[in-house]
């Protein structure tokens, strides 16, 4: 058994939990996710089943969206609802022009420094283990690209953000930043994932509908194809001749491929379409092979396929 489900983690539950939870409902063997939410976040959270997670760490490297409510006036020592409360200051007149202006900074290609109550590790030990034991080491800024940084609603101490970024990004320190800025100190209220790569909320799934579904056998119609973790990327159309050269690891020639970029690769007549069905087959009959990559000559170049069991 092989796809991604597009999951609607709830509130309060792990990533991780989130993936044992998937894991039995389908018997899986071999289940991941592709980049945390914290237990406090709720939103997309696309699950890899069997073949699928040769594909998750595309999805891992994928830009995210997410939707922010802010609680002005108050900082946390995590940065979110989560954390203890560090500090209470009046927000005072403040205007949605002058939180504008702020946000220009936390816009385009930009340095951050991650929370200590990240899952980013230390010799081995996760940053939140050590935080929550009152330790703090030292973090190196890290490049992120925040693409989009904009205010859905603001009233009184409530602000809305919504925030399109690369991976990586942690949304709670700009949020934190963005406080010290404004004079009157901020925390993430709640957050919402609402795109992971190609994955938003028309394809999400709950927990209560994977529950109804195994109990009328049809968990399987949940699965989105394998190659549903790269739609977004062009699709190139393969011989059986060429397909089986590309099979040995040779970088084969293909009319009319794009000229530079990685590319979904397909067998005969495929399109893959976003409407495929099954694992790996596409509506017309064609096969997702996996992905590949454009060299400089031109030639189409495998670097991810998965096995032929034919």
């Amino acid at each position: 058994m092989s796809g991604v489900v597009a999951l609607d983690k709830p509130k309060g539950m792990s990533s991780s939990a989130a993936v044992q939870a998937a894991k039995r409902l389908y018997r899986a063997r071999k289940v991941g996710h592709t980049g945390s939410l914290d237990p406090l976040a709720t939103g997309v959270l696309p699950l890899c089943f069997g073949d699928a997670t040769r594909f998750s760490q595309f999805l891992l490297d994928s830009d995210k969206r997410y939707v922010a409510e802010v609680r002005l006036g108050v900082s946390t020592d995590s940065g979110d609802a989560d954390g203890s409360v560090l500090e209470e200051r009046p927000v005072g007149r403040l205007t949605r022009r002058a939180i504008e202006r702020a946000l220009g900074s936390f816009r385009g290609e930009i340095e951050q420094v991650p929370s200590m109550f990240s899952a980013i590790k230390h010799h081995g030990q996760p940053l939140y283990k050590l935080a929550r034991q009152g330790l703090e080491v030292e973090r190196k800024a890290r490049p992120i690209t925040v693409y989009s940084n904009e205010i859905v609603d603001f009233e009184d101490d409530a602000l809305t953000l919504d925030v399109h970024c690369s991976k990586g990004t942690y949304v709670r320190c700009i949020v934190h930043e963005l406080g010290e800025m404004l004079g009157c100190g901020a925390h993430v209220a709640d957050l919402r994932r609402t795109l992971a790569g190609p994955f938003g909320e028309d394809d999400l799934v709950t927990f209560e509908t994977l529950r109804e579904a195994d109990a009328e056998h049809g968990l399987d119609a949940l699965l989105q194809p394998v190659s549903s973790a790269v739609r977004q990327w062009p699709a190139v159309t393969l011989t059986d001749h060429t397909a089986y050269y590309l099979r040995q690891g040779q970088p084969v020639i293909v009319p009319h491929a794009p000229t530079a970029g990685w590319v979904r690769l397909c067998e005969a007549s495929a399109r893959c379409a976003p409407g495929e069905v099954g694992n790996d087959v596409t509506s017309d009959n064609g096969r997702f092979l996996g992905v590949g990559e454009i060299l400089d000559d031109g030639r189409v170049a495998p670097r991810r396929l998965i096995p032929d069991r034919s």
